[in-house]
Parts: C-alpha cells; sequence; structure tokens
C-alpha cells in the first residue's frame, strides 16, 4: 500500500507529508517528501487555541478550517507530483495533551481504570482529506493508548524499531521537534528476537527556542534559524541549572508531555529570569538552547542507560532542531561528558530526511490500523494493553 502520513508538531510552523510504500509489519519505504507552511493567520488561529484562548466555536471552526487545508495541501502535492494514496494516516494538529497523572490501576476483570484527569485533542477534521482524496483516513491515533492507561505518546516508537533497530548494537532516535522525545533501542544481545525498547518525551526541544525568537522579534521571526542567534550569544548555565530542577525531568518513564508544561507560562517564567539578569537576547537565546540540551542529557543519563548501565553507542537525530547546529553542539558536548565514545548522527545518515520520520510513523501506524494489528507499545507508553491506533474515516 502506498500510505501519506501527515504531521503538524507542536512547532506549529506547518505540515510535512511522507508518501510511503508500506509491506506486512516490517517494511516501510519513502517514495516522497514535502512539506506546507501554515499562513500566518492560519498559524496565529493555532497558538492562540494551543494557549487556551479560543472559545468552543473558534475551536470548531478551526477543526473544520484546518482539515480543509490539510485536504488542499494533500491533494496538491499529490497531483503536482502525479502521484496516488492508498490511505492516509493524519496526525492533526494538538493542541491539548495531559497524560495520565497516575500509573494505570486494574479492576477485578483486569480491565484498565483510566485516569480520569487524562485527555489528549488533535485538530484537523478527516472528512475532507477523505472526501478529497477518495481514499480512507486514519487519525485520531492517541485516544485508544490514553483509553487504555497510557500516555497517549510517544507513537512514533513502533516506526522507529522497524527502520532504525541494528542486531547487536544499543542505538537511540532522539526527535528534536517542538517537544524532545527519544526511543531507545537496546539489541546489544543479537540473541534475542527484537531489541529492548524504551520511549519517552525527555522535556522541550524547540519550543521555548520558537517562543523566545517571536518574543524577541515581535513575530517577525518564529525560529531561530541555524541557530544564528544562539551562536552569537554566551550562555549562563548557572541561571539554566535553575530550570534543569523541574520535576519532569526527574520522572521516571513512562512519561509524555507538551506545551502544557513547557509552554507559554512556562517560558513567561524563564523569560523573566533572563530578563533580571539583564541577558541580550543573543545570550536569552543561547542560554535556552544549551538548557534544551542539557534537558536531554540528563534524561539520558538517568534513564536511558541498559541494564549493563551504559549509554546508546549511537544517537540519531530527526525534526526540526536537528538542522540547529548549537543546538547539535551543545547535545554533543553534554552527551559527551556521559559517555565520551557515543556517537552523535542524523537520521538522514541513515536514509531517512529528519522531518519524514514523524510523518512516516504515522503513515505505518495507519497502515497497521488498516490491518488491525496493534500500533502502540505498552512497554513505554504504559498502556494496559496492545491497542488498536486511530479511527478510520471513509468517503460516502
Amino acid at each position: 500500500m502506498l500510505l501519506l502520513g501527515l504531521m503538524s508538531g507542536t512547532s506549529l510552523d506547518g505540515v510535512d507529508f511522507a508518501l510511503c510504500e508500506c509491506r506486512g509489519r516490517s517494511q516501510i519505504r519513502l517514495r516522497e517528501l514535502w512539506s506546507q507552511d501554515f499562513s500566518k493567520t492560519l498559524a496565529r488561529r493555532l497558538h492562540g487555541a494551543a494557549r487556551g484562548e479560543a472559545s468552543s466555536w473558534e475551536t470548531a471552526q478551526l477543526h473544520h478550517d484546518l482539515g480543509r487545508f490539510y485536504a488542499a495541501a494533500a491533494h496538491h502535492g499529490l497531483t503536482q507530483r502525479k502521484l496516488r494514496a492508498d490511505a492516509v494516516g493524519l496526525h492533526g494538529q494538538t493542541i491539548f495533551h495531559r497524560p495520565p497523572q497516575r500509573a494505570v490501576r486494574k479492576s477485578a476483570s483486569a480491565s484498565a481504570l483510566p485516569d480520569s484527569s487524562a485527555a489528549t485533542f488533535q485538530l484537523g477534521e478527516p472528512a475532507y482529506l477523505a472526501e478529497a482524496l477518495r481514499v480512507p483516513v486514519v487519525s485520531n491515533f492517541r485516544a485508544a493508548d490514553l483509553a487504555a492507561g497510557g500516555q497517549g505518546a510517544p507513537l512514533a516508537t513502533l516506526f522507529h524499531r522497524v527502520v532504525f533497530a541494528r542486531r547487536g548494537e544499543f542505538v537511540a532516535v532522539n526527535n528534536l521537534g517542538g517537544i524532545s522525545n527519544v526511543t531507545a533501542l537496546d539489541w546489544s544481545d543479537g540473541k534475542i528476537p527484537e531489541p529492548r525498547v524504551l520511549a519517552f518525551d525527555t522535556g522541550p526541544a524547540n519550543v521555548l527556542l520558537d517562543l523566545a525568537m517571536r518574543e524577541l522579534t515581535g513575530g517577525r521571526q518564529s525560529c531561530d534559524l541555524h541557530g544564528r542567534w544562539a551562536g552569537r550569544g554566551r550562555a549562563k548555565p548557572e541561571l539554566a541549572a535553575r530550570w534543569l530542577k523541574h520535576r519532569f525531568f526527574a520522572q521516571p518513564p513512562p512519561k509524555s508531555t507538551g506545551r502544557e508544561e513547557f509552554g507559554e507560562p512556562f517560558f513567561r517564567q524563564v523569560l523573566a529570569d533572563c530578563r533580571r539578569a539583564r541577558l541580550s537576547p543573543p545570550d536569552i537565546l543561547a542560554t535556552l538552547t544549551w538548557f534544551t540540551a542539557r534537558s536531554i542529557a540528563r534524561n539520558y543519563d538517568h534513564f536511558v542507560r541498559n541494564a549493563a548501565g551504559q549509554l546508546p553507542g549511537r544517537v540519531l537525530l530527526g525534526g526540526g532542531g536537528a538542522a540547529n547546529p548549537v543546538l547539535r553542539e551543545h547535545l554533543a558536548a553534554a552527551l559527551a561528558e556521559l559517555a565520551p565514545a557515543l556517537r552523535l548522527q542524523s537520521c538522514e545518515d541513515h536514509g531517512w530526511p529528519r522531518q519524514a520520520v514523524e510523518p512516516a510513523a504515522f503513515a505505518l501506524l495507519a497502515h497497521y490500523r488498516l490491518r488491525n494489528w496493534p500500533g502502540n507499545l505498552p512497554g513505554t507508553t504504559g498502556a494496559a494493553r496492545p491497542c488498536l491506533l486511530g479511527q478510520i474515516t471513509v468517503a460516502g
């Protein structure tokens, strides 16, 4: 099957499309990749919704407007390239994600008793894609895992295992989107049939850097392109050390997070700290970049070691943050302090463009759903059982 995966992440800047060929449970090949930026108006509305500023009718309107945007961009992209898709995997745009605040309990019948405070919501009505492309659309992937007591994240783990696991190696895949998530694939013991898998969110990646750029440029720039601002500044580790005391970094997996934890409210706190310390704008970006890298490394030190106490031999970076050389340098330095022999690489070094990994992951999950195969890994999300992820929308 040819599956079209769509992913728009917590950076709220646009959507990535990956057309993939899927065969069986463990074969996926990238056929085509493209992106479409959100208009400034649409991005502004999405930011407002993510901050909880949209009314119910504004949220409903945005849900349908975004669905139409996805449909038009997908149809145009396929038509322009003279391609087709047999089905679509639509992640949608997350505007709220609150994972369970306690572990899953079991009733006498062994069914999960989900945390009543957990919730997740992705915008983007799938019916427009189904109508425009006349193929099934799988969407709302996270809810089933959440209902089974899981975090509803991370869900790209299946793709990481299928594509990047290597017998005899211990490797990690780290996506640097708005939020950073890591998948550790320990196949050091080549005699076992599958790698041992651990996956979780480590905290912020680009989200604080993007918020800072919008704040410091009055909205004229939405990201620190190639780390240019951070590269001109000097980091203040003593200031960032306070932020590393955040409870999330010490919380053991399974765990997931989003803008609710590391979005606007957290950014306002750290920005106030920076301004009290009289940091220049480049110094603010440098300090936030240093903090981001160190928060990731702290998670590796505490939670990504295997049974022998070793860290991965290689870390493969994906997502927009992989293109930020200053973030990469800080992360390489932080990880080298923990394991000098650790190699920092890119997913592109292994045949997958950094922007393709996330949409391809949801293409694979859609393939699994259409085959009625569970797509979550309960050991990584914390769910009580393997689940069929996603709901299927078909054109009438």
